[in-house]
């Protein structure tokens, strides 16, 4: 007969990466909960200065910091980020963990569950989302922040401020293995552009950052949508929405025109384009961008298809890698490779068919 409060305990974070305040939290839920559900999220995003390890490694990590007599009482699971659905997130997390709890032949809704969790500040208001679960709060716990690991860690020349003793021994080891991959390498010039891009666009002589207007393009034909492969940082090699930023003298709606001709080569005229255009929305999630506090438009152009010339002429600008038109039911797999948040704001437009 088990002594523990509760037969489930969940912790939910990035674990990017994991360190001392993520191995505190988790050995408070085994101690609290027979069974432990770990809830890593941002799963099935590219590489980026943000998120820079997979759902795989950040797995190996929360592993590496258990204890022998634990690990098969630890349930590791990926959720994927909705940026702007707070309720389909949140129900993406009671989903995973309601079916573990079916896997081992129990009720969701007759099961007492705890989540486990630091209030530490704004961040942390998912630690609300959940009235039906018990929350049990724990007080701050010595250790450096995950923010300040990937700032040192991604700094070549920082990095040996960065000792093996601030992080678990897991941690610790991987991390020093993938110092000696490409991965690593690209992380850290995509890090370095970023810094300098925030530096050189700060507004002088002013302790407030600027806040950009971009647009994106969400063109669809035949089943199809138009994407761009990025040639340069930040993220480089994932696949985007056509767009860019607002000029000075542009209205939104033209901005998104000349960008999608700029980059694609689209060979529709304007007139035609502005015709196909079908809807617009703001999308304005505060961290959406690593360059800053963007905020984005987006215009949503249907083309009329002519079955006997196929898909409209495309070709790559010399900004981007590549343009394609790529089968929606193939872009529903493309979560892990597509830039920011443009896998999302495609998704709204397409009526939320994406594999969440």
């Amino acid at each position: 007969m088990s002594t523990r409060k509760y037969p489930y305990a969940v912790v939910i974070g990035r674990f990017q990466p994991v360190h001392f305040g993520h191995q505190r939290l988790i050995e408070e839920a085994a101690r609290a909960a027979d069974r432990v559900i770990v809830v890593v999220g941002s799963d099935r995003t590219p590489r980026s200065a943000k998120n820079p390890f997979t759902f795989d490694e950040r797995e190996r990590m929360v592993r590496a910091c258990l204890r022998s007599a634990d690990q098969m009482r630890v349930s590791v699971v990926g959720v994927g980020d909705s940026p702007y659905n707070d309720q389909l997130w949140i129900a993406s997390i009671q989903s995973a963990v309601d079916k573990l709890i079916v896997q081992d032949g129990h009720k969701p809704a007759k099961t007492k569950v705890a989540l486990v969790g630091h209030l530490k500040d704004a961040s942390s208001y998912y630690l609300k989302l959940f009235p039906s679960w018990e929350f049990v709060g724990l007080h701050a716990v010595e250790s450096i922040h995950a923010t300040d690991v990937r700032n040192l860690y991604f700094d070549p020349e920082m990095r040996g401020q960065l000792s093996p003793s601030d992080l678990p021994d897991g941690t610790a080891a991987f991390l020093d293995r993938f110092t000696r991959t490409e991965d690593y390498a690209a992380l850290c010039e995509e890090r370095a552009f970023l810094i300098d891009y925030r530096d050189k666009y700060r507004y002088a002589g002013s302790e407030f950052p600027p806040i950009y207007t971009t647009v994106d393009a969400v063109v669809v034909e035949a089943g199809h949508i138009l994407l761009v492969q990025r040639k340069f940082h930040p993220g480089k090699g994932t696949w985007a929405l056509p767009g860019g930023f607002v000029g000075q003298h542009e209205r939104l709606q033209d901005a998104a025109v000349r960008e999608l001709k700029e980059e694609t080569r689209l060979k529709v005229p304007v007139p035609v384009l502005n015709g196909s255009m079908k809807a617009s929305h703001v999308f304005d999630a505060p961290e959406r961008s690593q360059r800053g506090r963007t905020i984005t438009h987006g215009f949503f152009f249907e083309l009329s298809h002519n079955q006997w010339t196929g898909l409209s002429d495309v070709r790559a600008d010399d900004d981007a890698a590549a343009v394609r038109w790529v089968p929606i039911a193939e872009f529903l797999d493309m979560q892990e490779c597509m830039y920011e948040d443009h896998f999302f704001i495609a998704n709204h437009f397409l009526g939320g068919l994406g594999k969440h």
